[in-house]
């Protein structure tokens, strides 16, 4: 098992950035491939980006492509979401994942964080 916490979110002009960060304990970090999902407020919770468990390989989704990144570095067990062009529609609570799995989906069993919310305004 896995134990996630995330920090980082916050408040931010629209266009701002930010870096969110997930701290790993328990298992090898190296273990799971990893992602981050969010739940914007009456919506469901939806896929941002995932990541390898070599941090080879990463997704996105079409929505955040090309304005955030996903990282990861195994030795800190620490996986990150640098947001940056943030937009009023990226407000929502980011989730970090970690799965078994090559890669992170809604589908599969993850174990989560508990969430940090992130605010984009006008």
């Amino acid at each position: 098992q896995v134990q996630l916490v995330e920090s980082g979110g916050g408040l931010v002009q629209a266009g701002g950035s930010l870096r969110l960060s997930c701290a790993a304990s328990g298992r090898p970090f190296s273990s799971y491939s990893m992602g981050w999902f969010r739940q914007a407020p009456g919506k469901e919770r939806e896929f941002v980006a995932t990541i390898t468990r070599s941090g080879g390989t990463t997704y996105y989704a079409d929505s955040v492509k090309g304005r955030f990144t996903i990282t990861r570095d195994n030795g800190k067990g620490t996986v990150y979401l640098q947001m940056n062009t943030l937009k009023p529609k990226d407000t929502a609570v980011y989730y970090c994942a970690a799965s078994t799995a090559p890669t992170v989906t809604l589908d599969r069993n993850n174990y989560w964080g508990q969430g940090t919310q992130v605010t984009v305004s006008s």
